[in-house]
Parts: C-alpha cells; structure tokens; sequence
C-alpha cells in the first residue's frame, strides 16, 4: 500500500521557530524555516531596535508566528554572529569566492589581493574562480592560477555560459554560506545561475566601450542550494574597502608573508623601506611572487594614506 501523504505543519500563532534570514527589502525580512523550509515574511521585534541590533541577512533568528496563514511573523532574537559585514551588510558567512574573468573585463589581482586579505582577516575560507577561460587565446589565467595555487589558495577554472567546471565549484560550496565576490562583469550571476540550472539572478552586460561590467545586483539575498549550504547574490563586494585593516597588521593576512616576516631585522618592520626584511629577501629570492609584493605594498600605502587623514 501507498504510504499515505504527511500533512502540512500548521503552527500556532505565537508559537516560536528558528530560521535564517533569506532577504532583507526595507524594514521586511524573509526568514526561511530551516526545519521546514517554509518562508515568513518578518517584521523586527521593537526591542531589538532598542537594544541597537538591527537583523541582516544571514543573521540566525527565532521569530514568533502572528498569521500562520499569511506566513507572517516577528523576529524575537538575533544569535550570536560569527562574522559580521558592514558593507554589504551580511553575517555568518563561511566563504568568499572570489570572482576573476580571465578576459572582458581583464583580471583586476589588486582587487582579489584585497579581498583575500579581507577573508583572512574575517577568518574565513576563500576560494578563487578564474571565469571566463573560453575567451583567454593565450591562456594567460594559467599564470594567474600558478601563483595562488602556490601560496594555499584553492583556485577554480570556469566558463559559465558553457558550465564548465560548474560540478567542481558545486563541491567548493558545499556545507558553507558563501557569498561571490568579484568585479562588475566578471560572471558572478552567471555562474550562480549555471549552478540553479536555472536563471536566479540577472547577468549583467558588458559595455563594448570600456569592457567594464554594468552591475545588476541590487538586495542581498542567500540562495539555498542543499541542507547546510547557501549563495548570497550580494551587491557591494565588487567596491569595498579593507579599512579595518591596520596598514601595520596587513602582511599578517597575506598568507605567505606572515612567517617570513619572523626573519626581519627591525621590529615593526612595515617591509616596505626597511634593509634586511625577510619578506623582501624572500621577494629577491624568488620565493614570493613580486606581483604580489608590488600590490601588498600599493595596498598598505592606501590604508597608511587613510589612516594619517583620520588625524
């Protein structure tokens, strides 16, 4: 015999449910029931805005129940973050993929050199994605690959339109929050759609004039691929800063110079000017790519000219 349908879960109203917030829009929240998979759409508790904690997406919630029916209810607690991103505002996630098309727009590596700094410096796991290969006749990315496979990095060749390598990013997701990071243009939406199979997010265009991409994400918003594992489809990453990295703590999130900066001679050494830095040598030496080192030092004057405005 058949085994007879299970009956739909009808919650009481002020019954109280856990659940992860999918999607902010103003002052409403859409927070999915991870027990059920069911979505509300969520107002904040008044407390909380008392209290000063505003709920972001990505935030754990427990919410009570007002209109079972409607699916409405209101958001009781914010649990403790993990991680907390001011801009874009989104929290606990895992992972950063990082983005880069190896042609139209050309790879920015000071951009992904920051946000890899960023990564570690919020203590999370980054992944690279080098897009767009199909268009790369001289296969420059292989270059680009060789230089942060190197150093740890877990680096990712795709041509999304073609869904290439999309089963192998699949496996870098999995059991995480991640969210994609890159420029404008670079195939972020594209890729998110190619892993759905279907289309999630708007793709953007590039414009023949500068080959620069026209964003055209404008909410965040996680996407649930399995049990345990989401993409948030965010604008803002493509443009933040890194400020809350002191320029004197940068070399400690490049991962490759955190040890070699032990065999330096001076203490507070900025391994910009100083003779007998160890990351310097290691750069003479060959054992540390100099791209690298030129874009850590262009970056460290950027955060060193910010910090000096501040007084």
């Amino acid at each position: 015999m058949p085994k007879p349908l299970l009956s739909p879960i009808i919650k009481e109203k002020g019954e109280k449910v856990q659940g992860i917030i999918i999607e902010n829009k103003s002052n409403l929240y859409h927070v999915k029931d991870e027990e059920f998979k069911q979505v509300y759409s969520c107002y904040a508790r008044g407390k909380l805005k008392k209290e000063d904690i505003s709920p972001v997406v990505g935030d754990r919630v427990e919410f009570s129940i007002t209109d079972e029916n409607e699916k409405e209810a209101v958001i009781d607690k914010i649990y403790e973050r993990s991680v907390y991103i001011r801009r874009p505002k989104i929290s606990n996630l895992t992972q950063l993929v990082f983005v880069v098309s190896s042609k139209n727009p050309k790879p920015d590596l000071l951009m992904l050199d920051k946000q890899l700094a960023f990564a570690q410096y919020l203590g999370i796991n980054a992944v690279i994605v080098l897009n767009k290969t199909d268009l790369d006749k001289k296969e420059q990315f292989k270059q680009i690959k060789e230089v942060y496979k190197k150093i740890g990095y877990k680096v990712i060749e795709t041509d999304a339109r073609n869904r290439l390598q999309i089963d192998k990013l699949q496996e870098a997701l999995y059991g995480n929050i991640n969210a994609f990071a890159g420029n404008s243009g670079v195939g972020k939406s594209t890729l998110i759609n190619a892993i759905f199979s279907k289309k999630i997010t708007e793709e953007g265009e590039i414009s023949n004039r500068n080959k620069r991409g026209k964003n055209t994400t404008t909410a965040t918003r996680l996407y649930e691929i399995n049990k345990d594992t989401y993409i948030a489809d965010t604008p803002g990453f493509s443009t933040f800063n890194i400020n809350e990295i002191e320029s004197k703590e940068l070399f400690k999130y490049f991962v490759e110079f955190k040890s070699l900066a032990e065999n330096c001679e001076f203490v507070g050494c900025t391994h910009i000017k100083e003779v007998n830095c160890g990351i310097k040598k290691a750069v003479q030496e060959g054992r540390v790519d100099s791209g690298r080192y030129e874009r850590f030092c262009k970056i460290y004057n950027e955060l060193k000219e910010r910090e000096e405005k501040k007084w």
